[in-house]
């Protein structure tokens, strides 16, 4: 990102006001060599100096000297890429220790450091150790303190708040946890009805193209929010498959009906894959491959491209535009390489050994191990 510019600046602040090198080194009180050196970078004012040449030149010392305390919507995206690709595929804790320095460089930019508490979050257990692990998992905490303390843009710190509370579950701090969200999600808010409200608005003022636009990532989200809630209802019934089998049923049939395989095939695969468990627990060994079989077909579809990304469809075809608009929201928030390395996994569970001599249940394995 930007680096000190001083020497240049210097040379063109001095242009652009039409005085001398000689008519400078008198305002600063040094020699005309001083100057010169300054502009060819070889020496450096003292740091005293800065704000009597900040003055002379009506500029701030940031200006002066060319520091930018602030990322760009791009630079956090290219950073954030960058960093998850060498999680994935370099050492962890050199890749740690970049990501710390980019944080000390940019510790009032906001923004960044959101992101970079996801990037940490998404990929702190290829960290050596539980110990290791939990550290990081103290310094997201920590970050997501002094943003929340700082930071005046309140979708930051509301984000903020569900993202540190997802740390504290992974601690174990689930006290904290209810804390921090039971107020903030309350269903009866009013608050919950802005999207609504917003909606009427977009429409009442003509803005038709954004009215739609809205609606449609509004559909979308709460598509994801019902399988996702549906994923965690069926791990906290596991017990009782009759208390599992009609939300798996009702969820499958909205998720045909808007074809969440192609659309978010990330959030399926977990879908599948806790179904698949169910009725693998339960001795189901037919259901159990036809949802591991859909697990591994949603992979085969969310790995169909190099670059992971979120999209619409025929149905969702203005929700694109709000992903672009939303810092890189299109991006997947993990690399391809972490993806296939935990996936190779999971047919390792305790729950699937009964299925281990079932011909089908091979052939999907070899599906799931010949991802690339």
């Amino acid at each position: 990102m930007s680096s000190l510019k001083i020497a240049k600046n210097i040379v063109r602040f001095r242009h652009e006001k039409k005085v001398t090198q000689e008519s400078l080194a008198k305002f600063a009180g040094v020699t005309k060599a001083s100057v010169s050196k300054w502009e060819t970078g070889s020496s450096m004012p003292d740091i005293t100096m800065l704000p009597r040449l900040a003055s002379f030149f009506d500029v701030t010392v940031d200006e002066l000297i060319g520091y930018v305390p602030q990322l760009s919507d791009g630079q956090i995206r290219e950073l954030y890429q960058g960093f998850a690709k060498d999680f994935a595929n370099g050492s962890f804790e050199e890749t740690m220790s970049g990501t710390q320095e980019y944080v000390r460089k940019y510790y009032s930019c906001y923004p960044f450091l959101f992101q970079i508490c996801v990037l940490w979050l998404n990929h702190f257990t290829l960290a050596e150790g539980e110990q290791r692990q939990s550290e990081i998992l103290l310094s997201i905490s920590g970050l997501c303190e002094h943003i929340k303390q700082n930071c005046r843009d309140k979708k930051i710190t509301d984000d903020v708040i569900v993202l540190q509370a997802m740390v504290h579950l992974r601690l174990g701090r689930a006290g904290e946890v209810v804390d921090a969200l039971e107020e903030l999600v309350e269903p009866n808010r009013i608050a919950e009805q802005s999207g609504i409200v917003l909606m009427q608005a977009y429409m009442m003022a003509g803005k038709m193209d954004r009215a739609e636009s809205f609606m449609q990532i509004s559909i979308y989200n709460a598509l994801l929010s019902l399988v996702g809630t549906a994923s965690n209802y069926i791990a906290m019934h596991m017990g009782c498959l009759g208390d599992c089998e009609p939300t798996i049923e009702r969820v499958g049939q909205v998720a045909g009906t808007y074809h969440l395989d192609k659309l978010n095939p990330n959030l399926m695969a977990g879908f599948e894959y806790q179904v698949s468990l169910c009725y693998a627990q339960h001795g189901d060994k037919q259901k159990a491959l036809v949802h591991i079989g859909r697990y591994v077909a949603c992979l085969e579809e969310l790995l169909s491209s190099d670059i992971l990304l979120l999209h619409g469809d025929e149905y969702f075809n203005k929700i694109e535009e709000w992903f672009e608009q939303k810092e890189g929201q299109s991006s997947a928030p993990r690399s391809r390489q972490l993806v296939l390395a935990e996936v190779k996994q999971s047919l390792g569970q305790p729950a699937f050994a009964g299925l281990e001599k079932e011909p089908e249940f091979a052939d999907i394995k070899k599906r799931l191990a010949g991802l690339r």
